[in-house]
C-alpha cells in the first residue's frame, strides 16, 4: 500500500468549507477508483491559517496513477478546492505503507 501525502492552507472560515468539499465531493471520486484504500484529513491550526494535510492510501502506483495521470508526484487539486485554499502544495510525496493496524 502507498500513503499519498499532500498539504493545502486556507483561512479559517474556508478550512471547515474544504473539510466538507473532501467528505461530500473529493472522497466519493475516489472512492469510485480501483484500488483506492482510504483517505484521512488532517488539520492544523496555525493562527491566521489552518494547514490541512491530505493522506490518502491506494493499493499500487497503478491505482495512483488511475488517479492523478501520468505524473503521479503533481497534486491533484479540483477547481473548487483551489476556491478554498489560500495556498497549496503543487506536487505530492509517497510513502510505502510497511506497518497498519
Amino acid at each position: 500500500m502507498i500513503g499519498r501525502f499532500w498539504r493545502g492552507w486556507a483561512t479559517p472560515q474556508h478550512a471547515q468549507a474544504y473539510e466538507e468539499l473532501f467528505r461530500t465531493s473529493i472522497i466519493p471520486g475516489l472512492q469510485r477508483i480501483d484500488g483506492f484504500a482510504g483517505a484521512y484529513v488532517l488539520r492544523k491550526d496555525a493562527g491566521e491559517e489552518v494547514e490541512m494535510m491530505t493522506i490518502t492510501l491506494f493499493e499500487s502506483l497503478e491505482a495512483i496513477r488511475a488517479f492523478a495521470g501520468n505524473e503521479p508526484t503533481l497534486a491533484h487539486v479540483t477547481t473548487e478546492a483551489r476556491q478554498l485554499l489560500s495556498r497549496f502544495e503543487h506536487t505530492v510525496t509517497h510513502y510505502e505503507v510497511v506497518l497498519a493496524p
